[in-house]
């Protein structure tokens, strides 16, 4: 059975060697709005770049070495995965065009020595304007890109916010897919500092979710019906939300309307043709939860994604947990795995 793995991190190879790259990371990193950014050394030698807010609360950490080809095809080789398509993680949130250039350059060099292996996705900032589009087109065009990732926020401003709204439309007429990775924290990030667990995971749970349902409610999809977001996290648990968020009318006379009860076959819509989801290490989530998003959700909206190299095991993990812990039907399974990844990114491969 063929695996395609949607959520392979990617950074340029030279990260920790080229300063120019180097610093391109470092200083996008907003420090007015708290974002502290710098590089250590670890035990073992190799060098790390570590993403704090506030000071001492780390949010993300990028290892010299593990983003190499090398490292990606190893790894896919050990878990069993035929196919990977990579995309920058979080950092995608700040990156300024020279940079986001540098990497496409090398996300593109990858593609090339990866023996049809590996795709990219294509990372500009979402801002509009002649430049960004220049290069979207460029990485699409040139380069051979096969989607396009957002950052799930940038600063205060979710994907609904009317200044997107160039970038996306030219997205549509691309006919590409986009990729929307979660950010370092959510919006209102103070309640979920304190501890580990609940920064790093559930900060973006609740963020994915916020996005998503800010998405789904705003109209950006009557507008630009083409678009199709994958969003990671599972959306948030978004399969969780669907029923209560889906709008339904009451069947009693009311006192007044505390909640809208129009537009449920809108949502509905938007959640079958432009709403799917990144299944982001699913033995995290477990088995109950992940059979209800399926059934709630359809398997046909579900992709594949380890998160490779955050934990190494769980490329491997995930995949044994679709292939053999899932009780779902082998059309589901296949869908889950490669068939959904090879639709929606139209990859040239064979299931």
């Amino acid at each position: 059975m063929t695996v395609v793995d949607i959520n392979i991190h990617h950074l340029p190879e030279d990260l920790f060697t080229n300063e120019k790259i180097l610093n391109g990371f470092l200083d996008s990193a907003p420090r007015g709005f708290g974002e502290i950014a710098r590089v250590i050394e670890m035990d073992s030698g190799k060098k790390q770049l570590i993403l704090e807010k506030p000071a001492g609360h780390q949010n993300l950490n990028y290892v010299e070495g593990d983003y190499s080809a090398e490292a990606k095809l190893a790894a896919m080789d050990e878990a069993g995965v035929d196919y990977g398509i990579m995309r920058v993680p979080v950092w995608q949130e700040w990156l300024g065009l020279e940079t986001c250039k540098a990497v496409n350059d090398n996300a593109a060099e990858i593609v090339s020595r990866s023996g049809g292996r590996l795709f990219a996705t294509a990372c500009v900032p979402p801002w509009g304007g002649k430049e960004n589009v220049y290069e979207l087109e460029r990485a699409v065009g040139d380069l051979g890109a096969v989607g396009v990732q957002l950052a799930c926020h940038y600063g205060q401003l979710y994907l609904d916010d009317p200044v997107f709204e160039p970038y996306l439309k030219v997205i549509e007429k691309l006919d590409i897919p986009v990729i929307v990775h979660h950010t370092p924290l959510p919006v209102e990030w103070k309640s979920v500092i304190d501890y580990t667990n609940l920064r790093r995971e559930y900060g973006r749970i609740i963020d994915q979710g916020i996005a998503v349902g800010r998405e789904l409610f705003s109209g950006m999809f009557d507008r630009m019906p083409g678009l199709r977001f994958i969003h990671t996290m599972m959306g948030g648990n978004w399969f969780a939300n669907t029923a209560l968020l889906t709008p339904h009318a009451t069947n009693k006379a009311e006192a007044m309307q505390r909640l809208d009860p129009t537009g449920g076959e809108k949502i509905k819509q938007y959640l079958n043709e432009n709403i799917f989801f990144d299944m982001t290490h699913p033995h995290s989530w477990g088995k109950t939860q992940v059979e209800a998003a399926l059934e709630i959700n359809g398997a046909d909206h579900y992709l594949f994604g380890s998160s490779f190299p955050v934990f190494y095991s769980w490329m491997g993990q995930g995949v044994e947990f679709v292939k053999h812990e899932l009780e779902i039907s082998d059309a589901a399974r296949e869908l889950v795995l490669a068939g959904n990844a090879k639709r929606l990114f139209n990859l040239p491969i064979e299931l």
